[in-house]
C-alpha cells in the first residue's frame, strides 16, 4: 500500500504556549525506556501536567482540558521542539493523537523526525498564531484546517498565511515522507535491480 497524500489535516486544536519548548518538555527522558513507541502518548508533556509526586496540575494544563480532549492539531510558539534529538518527542505527539503542529519554527532534527512521521509542521508568523489561539479560545469545537498544499491554515471564516520547507511540502503531498517505508513498497524494484549488478549475483 502506497503511503498516504497528505495535503492537509482537519480537526480541532490546543494552544500549549511558550517559546524554546525542548523535547525533554515533551517527553521527560525517563518515559524513553521502551522497545517501541506505544503509549508514549500519555507522557506528552507530562512534567508540566503533574506534580512532583504525579498529580495533575491546577489549572490543568491544555491538553489535559475537557474543551480540548480529541484535539488533533497543536499550536506553539518559536524554536519548538529543540533540544535533544529524541525521536520519542514526535512520537509522544503522534501517539497522543495530534496530526499537525502549527509554530512560528522548529528545530531542525524534530522538524525532520516530525516529517518521517507524516505530521505536518507549519510555520506561522507570532500575531498569527495569536489569531488561531484566540479564536479556539473564544471557540474550542472550532474546526481548524491546516491546508499543506495551499501553505495557509483555515478556521471559521478567517485563515492565515503558512511556510514549510519546500522538500518537506513536497514529500507529504505526494506521499514520500517516509523514507523507509517508501523502500519498503519498491521491495520488488529493489529485488530485480540486485540480479543485475554483477557484483550482487555472485
Amino acid at each position: 500500500m502506497a503511503l498516504a497524500k497528505i495535503t492537509q489535516i482537519a480537526g480541532r486544536g490546543v494552544y500549549v504556549p511558550g517559546n524554546d519548548i525542548d523535547t525533554d518538555r515533551i517527553i521527560p527522558a525517563r518515559f524513553m525506556k521502551c522497545v517501541t513507541f506505544d503509549g508514549l502518548g500519555e507522557y506528552l508533556f507530562f512534567d508540566v501536567r503533574h506534580t512532583p509526586d504525579g498529580k495533575p496540575v491546577v489549572p490543568a494544563h491544555p491538553i489535559d482540558r475537557p474543551e480540548h480532549k480529541g484535539a488533533t492539531i497543536l499550536l506553539s510558539g518559536a524554536n519548538f521542539g529543540c533540544g535533544s534529538s529524541r525521536e520519542h518527542a514526535p512520537q509522544a505527539i503522534h501517539k497522543a493523537g495530534f496530526r499537525a503542529v502549527i509554530a512560528e519554527n522548529f528545530a531542525e532534527i524534530f522538524f525532520g523526525n516530525s516529517t518521517t512521521l507524516g505530521i505536518p509542521c507549519v510555520n506561522a508568523k507570532r500575531e498569527d498564531i495569536a489569531k488561531v489561539a484566540a479564536a479556539i479560545a473564544a471557540n474550542p469545537q472550532l474546526e481548524i484546517t491546516v491546508d499543506v498544499e495551499k501553505l495557509e491554515v483555515r478556521f471559521g471564516d478567517q485563515k492565515i498565511p503558512v511556510t514549510q520547507r519546500e522538500s518537506a511540502r513536497d514529500a507529504l503531498v505526494h506521499g514520500r515522507w517516509d523514507a523507509i517505508g517508501e523502500l519498503m513498497e519498491g521491495r520488488e524494484a529493489v529485488l530485480a535491480l540486485r540480479e543485475k549488478l554483477p557484483y550482487l549475483a555472485a
